[in-house]
């Protein structure tokens, strides 16, 4: 595809809301997820803890 100028190329030939929505879903999930992953870890050590106090 041939874009004559920057404004066209973030359009996208009338596509550039999906494609840099779809991007921008894509990054949010590549932040998210290991954050949340990270935080489930800690709780399930904290809780394997937890309970060996017991």
């Amino acid at each position: 595809m041939h874009w004559n100028s920057f404004d066209d190329f973030l359009h996208m030939g009338g596509y550039g809301l999906y494609v840099w929505g779809s991007y921008g879903m894509t990054l949010a999930i590549m932040v998210i997820e290991p954050l949340l992953a990270s935080h489930r870890r800690r709780a399930a050590l904290a809780q394997l803890e937890h309970g060996a106090q017991s």
